[in-house]
């Protein structure tokens, strides 16, 4: 496929406005599912090509990007899949783990998910350090995600946070591992924050932790080796800050490490489209998001949640 893919949109709303603006940039042609007054004014201000008011309206298409609310995912994408295209999901995958599950078992090759941190150019450094060995074995990675903001109200923050941190530990380490340990953080309402552990006896350790209701903003990654440490202090950064050294090396110099920061949603989309057009898949195959919910869902039994 040579010229531009036509791309079906389900959703406009506050984040889908934002892949129809960045699907419109790659030059993709767009025709947006918008039921509502406000999502179709999203569609018109951000380019869309055709606009219609459900899916069983949408034209044939070449592929198709799920933007609706986290707990419609898996009914909306069980809708696409007679279509037979590849199809792009926000995450997570779904908020429940029986229809992850039935998705996985599906749509092997044809489903992905946006894991958006996956293509931070960052995080993809630092998941080099990891792999390379040139600052020693990995001991463990630590993840903070913290905030004041009670976003996404379909469903509990933690269903909005916590799929971003295990798309992180997926990218960095290859994996993510079992679940050791989780409790509710206490800062704000049920479900609006915990602390996780995660790992294998012998294996890195992972811990997380993340909150809707923390009064100071903060998404950092810190890996550590046993020869140093790196670390991403913010999402918007364009460097990292290296450190050499064993742990007890206090005086260890800071060493900026830089990297091009292309706006990750961005970069994940032109992933699509390239597969689109016969290139190969996006990161974040649908095993590996019906995975990161079955986390989730350990994460919230273990921390006394609901999720």
């Amino acid at each position: 496929m040579n010229e531009a893919p036509h791309v079906g949109l389900i959703g406009c709303g506050g984040w889908g406005k934002l892949i129809l603006r960045d699907l419109k940039a790659l030059g993709a042609t767009v025709t947006c599912v918008a039921p509502g007054e406000t999502s179709r004014a999203n569609a018109r201000a951000h380019g869309a090509d055709v606009i219609v008011s459900s899916v069983a309206e949408l034209p044939a298409v070449d592929g198709a990007v799920v933007a609706t609310p986290s707990d419609s995912h898996g009914e909306v994408l069980l809708g696409l899949l007679p279509r037979n295209v590849p199809l792009f999901v926000e995450k997570p995958l779904t908020s429940d783990l029986a229809s992850a599950q039935r998705l996985a078992a599906m749509a092997s090759g044809r489903i992905f998910v946006m894991d958006k941190w996956r293509y931070h150019a960052g995080i993809d450094r630092i998941a080099r350090y990891a792999r390379s060995g040139e600052i020693g074995d990995v001991l463990g990675l630590r993840l903070f995600r913290l905030g004041w903001s009670m976003t996404h109200n379909e469903v509990d923050p933690i269903w909005n946070l916590l799929p971003h941190d295990l798309s992180i530990c997926l990218h960095i380490l290859g994996e993510v591992p079992p679940v050791d340990a989780a409790f509710s953080d206490a800062l704000g309402p049920a479900s609006s924050g915990l602390v996780a552990m995660l790992g294998r006896r012998g294996g890195p350790r992972v811990v997380i932790e993340t909150s809707a209701h923390h009064p100071v903003n903060r998404r950092s990654v810190i890996l550590a080796c046993t020869a140093g440490t790196v670390t991403l202090n913010g999402s918007l950064d364009d460097h990292l800050i290296l450190r050499q050294g064993t742990p007890d090396d206090l005086d260890a110099p800071e060493i900026k490490v830089f990297f091009e920061n292309e706006m990750p949603l961005k970069a994940e989309l032109a992933a699509f489209l390239r597969h689109l057009r016969g290139g190969p898949p996006p990161m974040s195959s649908v095993a590996e998001g019906a995975l990161v919910v079955e986390r989730v869902c350990e994460i919230g039994r273990m921390a006394g949640l609901r999720a």
